[in-house]
């Protein structure tokens, strides 16, 4: 089936309801104005500004240490680069943990500052009242359960989840706390594929199998530019890493013998 009009700029209750009609979704997780433009032109149906860029831009270990004035920066040059992609930012760790006021607060932010579209927090039942009041604050939520990463140490590690009776209940959680979509990360296909019949919000997999309504992968795993880790689930589509690589190889040795610049590269 078709995703959602490639024609005209991605609303929430659009992206909400292709589900019903079958369509399934692209989603790109990038960070800059560059990638996100590349992406909207290519047709993806949303793109996630993603507190991965903690590790991804920022070499961190994990994305705790990313802080809300960074995401709404980053949220700003992705927003600059699209023209019809809906534009969802992560919310940070310890943004919106400590009480559902201060979610309202924190995303009311990435909204009015930063030009997002809508949030995404992590957490299923224990976020339900969370969610809710974001949403009752008029501020769609996307929601993620599964591995969540800002619990990587609580969980102890980036590993696979399989708690499949817990997984639903979170999923289901999310869905009738309001959230028009449900991000399910690392969990095994069948889990996935049962997820995605219980709820009747769109599953956004990545590692959760090809039956979720849609899919999302980082930029930089897909264009192979991130050498330091390679999840099992991202699927590298060009290697742009090498090529970058010899490319500057390249330049390197041209400075060095005199090469470049040319005459075509230089002012008369």
């Amino acid at each position: 089936m078709s995703s959602v009009d490639v024609s005209r700029s991605v609303t929430v209750p659009e992206l909400r309801a292709a589900k019903a009609r079958g369509a399934k979704l692209a989603v790109v997780t990038a960070y800059d104005y560059t990638s996100a433009k590349l992406c909207d032109a290519a047709g993806v149906d949303a793109i996630l500004v993603g507190d991965s860029l903690g590790m991804v831009v920022q070499g961190h270990p994990t994305s705790l240490p990313v802080t809300l004035d960074e995401m709404i920066y980053h949220t700003k040059c992705v927003v600059r680069g699209v023209k019809r992609a809906l534009v969802v930012a992560d919310m940070p760790f310890l943004t919106y943990q400590v009480s559902p006021r201060q979610a309202v607060k924190n995303a009311g932010r990435l909204l009015k500052e930063a030009g997002a579209h809508a949030v995404k927090l992590e957490g299923g039942v224990r976020m339900r009242a969370t969610v809710k009041a974001c949403i009752d604050a008029g501020i769609p939520v996307m929601g993620h359960v599964g591995l969540t990463p800002q619990a990587v140490h609580q969980l102890g590690g980036f590993k696979v989840q399989r708690d499949g009776v817990a997984l639903l209940a979170d999923a289901i959680a999310v869905e009738e706390a309001g959230a028009f979509s449900v991000v399910v990360e690392s969990v095994p296909a069948a889990i996935g594929a049962e997820i995605t019949a219980a709820v009747k919000i769109p599953t956004i997999g990545i590692g959760a199998g090809v039956n979720c309504d849609g899919q999302v992968l980082v930029f930089h795993d897909m264009m192979g530019l991130f050498p330091d880790f390679k999840p099992k689930f991202a699927k590298r589509y060009v290697d742009l890493g090498s090529a970058v690589k010899q490319a500057v190889e390249t330049y390197c040795k041209e400075v060095r013998e005199g090469a470049f610049p040319a005459v075509e590269h230089s002012f008369r």
